[in-house]
C-alpha cells in the first residue's frame, strides 16, 4: 500500500491552482478546473481528482490542451446550442455550458447541448449536481469508440473498441444530498485503474482482461494492452453504444474509419415546466427515504440511494482531509519544480477556505 499525504480541501485547491496558473492557465479557468478536481476528491471519486492533474499538465506541455482557450457557443435556438471548447480545459467548458443550459431551460423548459473540440471534462456528476442545484434534472453523457481502438471490449468482442462511455443524471431533493447517478458503462472507470496502480493494489475481479482476453486483476495487464469489460454484459454494452450515438449529435462520426470521436451531450429539464419545484423535491426526498427505510439484507448495514455516498464522503473529507497517494504527490512536486512554482500552504487564500466550508 502506498504512503499517503493528507491535505485539507482549501490547501489542495490552492496547490492545484498554482500548478495550473504556472502552466499559463488564466486564473479564472484555473479556479474552475481546481474546484472540479477537488470536488471529485471530496465526493470520494479520487479517479477524477488531483490524480488527473499531471496528465492535464502533460497535455498543456505537449500542445494538446490550450490552457487559455475560451469556449464559443453557436447554432443557438431557444432550447439548443453547440459549444466549441477550442481544445481548452473541458471542465471550464462544461461548467459554462451547464450554466447556459440551465438559463435556457428556465426560459424554454428544456435545453440540449452538443460539444466539439472538448477534452476530458472530469467527473460527470459535477455537472449533474450543478443542474440539480439549479432546480433542474440534468443528464450528461460522454462517449466514443472505433473498431480499431478503445479501452473497453464490446460484448462478445476480442479486443477493445469503446471508451468507458459514462452517463450521469442529477435530480434535486431540496437538500444537500441530491439524487446523483454517475457511472461508466464499463465495469469501472479507467481512472479507478490509475487509483489502484497509484496505491499498489489489485483490481476487483471481473473488471478487466489482459491482452490475450484472459481475466485479470493486475493493473499492469491493463497497461500492457488489456481491456475493460462492460457492466452487466450485453446490457452495459448497449448503454455504451447509446452514449456514443447521443454524442454523435456533435457530428463527430468518422464514416471511413467506422469511428465515433469522444463527445459530450447535456440535457437540462426545467422541473417547474411540469410541476412546482418545491413539492416535487419534497416528493423525491420522501420517496427516496421510504426506499432507504427498507430493512437491509444480510451482509448489509443499510439501504442507500445514489448520492448518499458522495454526500457522506464530502462531509468526512471536509472534516478529516483528502488523502493523496505518494505516487501522485511526487508527480505534483515534480511538476512544481518544472514550472518553478511553490506548493506551500501559504498559498491558501481566504476565498479558498470559504469555498470549502463544511
Amino acid at each position: 500500500m502506498a504512503e499517503m499525504h493528507c491535505f485539507d480541501a482549501s490547501s489542495l485547491h490552492a496547490a492545484t491552482r498554482q500548478l495550473l496558473t504556472g502552466a499559463d492557465t488564466p486564473r479564472h479557468i484555473a479556479e474552475d478546473v481546481a474546484e472540479v478536481l477537488i470536488n471529485a476528491n471530496l465526493a470520494g471519486h479520487d479517479s477524477h481528482g488531483v490524480l488527473r492533474l499531471p496528465g492535464y499538465l502533460n497535455g498543456v506541455s505537449n500542445g494538446g490542451t490550450q490552457p487559455a482557450a475560451e469556449p464559443e457557443m453557436s447554432n443557438e435556438t431557444a432550447n439548443t446550442f453547440r459549444i466549441d471548447g477550442k481544445n481548452g480545459f473541458g471542465h471550464y467548458t462544461a461548467r459554462r455550458a451547464m450554466e447556459r443550459a440551465i438559463e435556457k431551460a428556465k426560459q424554454a423548459d428544456n435545453c440540449v447541448v452538443s460539444f466539439v473540440n472538448t477534452g476530458h471534462i472530469g467527473r460527470l456528476g459535477e455537472y449533474a449536481e450543478q443542474a440539480a442545484r439549479g432546480g433542474c434534472i440534468g443528464i450528461i453523457t460522454y462517449g466514443g469508440g472505433s473498431k480499431n481502438r478503445g479501452g473497453t471490449v464490446p460484448f462478445g468482442g476480442a479486443h477493445g473498441g469503446l471508451g468507458t462511455n459514462p452517463i450521469a443524471v442529477g435530480v434535486p431533493t431540496g437538500d444537500n444530498s441530491p439524487f446523483i447517478i454517475d457511472f461508466a458503462t464499463s465495469m469501472i472507470a479507467a481512472g479507478k485503474i490509475s487509483v489502484a496502480a497509484s496505491m499498489g493494489v489489485d483490481l476487483p475481479e471481473g473488471c478487466i482482461v489482459d491482452k490475450h482476453g484472459n481475466p485479470s486483476v493486475k493493473t499492469a495487464d491493463f497497461s500492457d494492452g488489456g481491456s475493460l469489460l462492460t457492466f452487466g454484459a450485453h446490457k452495459g454494452y448497449a448503454f455504451s453504444l447509446l452514449v456514443c450515438l447521443l454524442g454523435g449529435l456533435s457530428g463527430t462520426f468518422d464514416i471511413e474509419r467506422a469511428a465515433m470521436g469522444s463527445s459530450t451531450l447535456m440535457q437540462v429539464i426545467n422541473i417547474s415546466a411540469f410541476t412546482p419545484l418545491e413539492p416535487y423535491q419534497e416528493g423525491v426526498r420522501a420517496f427516496l427515504d421510504g426506499i432507504k427505510s427498507i430493512p437491509p439484507a444480510p451482509g448489509f448495514d443499510e439501504v442507500l440511494v445514489p448520492g448518499d455516498f458522495e454526500s457522506r464522503s464530502r462531509s468526512q473529507r471536509l472534516a478529516n482531509g483528502i488523502d493523496v497517494p505518494d505516487t501522485v504527490y511526487s508527480q505534483l512536486q515534480t511538476w512544481a519544480e518544472k514550472l518553478s512554482v511553490s506548493l506551500s500552504e501559504d498559498l491558501v487564500e481566504a476565498a479558498d477556505v470559504e469555498r470549502y466550508q463544511a
